[in-house]
């Protein structure tokens, strides 16, 4: 069964921005593309449909399907896409979604939360909670934000693609293989560099350590990296790779390497437990900062 790339919309500047990114990802992987409008105040179907309080809120969920059917429609003729109402609470709904989707794609906020309907807890949650890759798009992504700025530096939709980044966490060996393979794949898709970024650290029952000290914990971090990154040169071996370490907490170094990336690939460790919406502090701190598309792999 062929999995579309599903958005979930709200008419946000956010979301408009998701769908836009979502279609473009869709035509690379050459997949259909679902949009979904969900709200649970939608009215029933044998419910009175002239009643003032029954049109408004028909009439929003509709422009905000409608407006962003013919956008996309008149962008990317060749995309197939269907959109969807669903009377459900946003949240539920996009979980469900998400379950026959290749990835889901919601919009960001950033430093004010998560957009439109999927602000607060809505959006942590299903974040948090999802079984696919969810990618999160920040308002005013556009295609040339995907691309090099061109020989005056102007941003254009001509040059290659920027570089896709992927955080790699050594210590967790085989639980970062879906992870890799979104990046790689997503790096192979667009023709461009990967970039593996890992942070490194002295573990603090080390005390404060000497110049020898801090080289050899380096130099074996740079061994596992270079270990772990083998057998994926070898499956794309088109895909030109760049080994980055940096000193450090990982969130802060993920959100200053994320500034040059076209995407930000992460793993997230699934949840065991039914409720809450925690995402972890390292992907807290790429909701919230990075302005680059940020994906987020579920891992074990």
């Amino acid at each position: 069964m062929t999995r579309p790339v599903v958005v979930g919309l709200d008419g946000s500047k956010e979301s408009l921005a998701a769908a836009d990114w979502a279609a473009r990802e869709a035509l690379r992987r050459g997949l259909p593309l679902r949009l979904v409008h969900a709200w649970e105040g939608l009215p029933d179907d044998d419910v009175d449909a002239e009643l003032p309080e029954v049109r408004a809120p028909q009439y929003h969920a509709r422009r905000v399907l409608r407006g962003a059917l013919d956008l996309l429609n008149e962008r990317y003729p060749r995309l197939y896409i269907a959109a969807e109402q669903v009377r459900r609470q946003p949240g539920p709904a996009l979980l469900s979604e998400a379950e026959s989707a290749e990835l889901l794609v919601i919009g960001n906020q950033g430093t004010g939360g998560v957009g439109g309907f999927l602000s607060g807890s809505v959006a942590l949650t299903v974040v948090a909670h999802v079984e696919r890759p969810v990618v999160l798009v920040r308002a005013g992504e556009t295609v040339a934000d995907e691309h090099l700025p061109d020989g005056s530096r102007k941003a254009s939709a001509e040059t290659p693609c920027r570089d896709v980044a992927v955080a790699v966490a050594v210590d967790i060996g085989g639980s970062c293989e879906d992870v890799l393979d979104f990046a790689f794949h997503a790096a192979e898709l667009r023709r461009a560099p990967l970039r593996a970024v890992h942070a490194w650290h002295v573990p603090l029952t080390k005390g404060v350590p000497g110049v020898e000290e801090r080289r050899r914990i380096r130099e074996e971090a740079e061994r596992e990296l270079a270990e772990l990154l083998t057998p994926w040169r070898a499956k794309y071996p088109g895909v030109v790779v760049r080994e980055n370490l940096h000193e450090g907490r990982a969130g802060h170094i993920l959100v200053r390497a994320a500034g040059g990336a076209g995407l930000l690939v992460v793993g997230r460790r699934r949840r065991r437990t039914a409720v809450g919406p925690h995402t972890g502090p390292v992907a807290h701190a790429l909701l919230h900062h990075v302005h680059r598309p940020v994906v987020l792999v579920p891992h074990d």
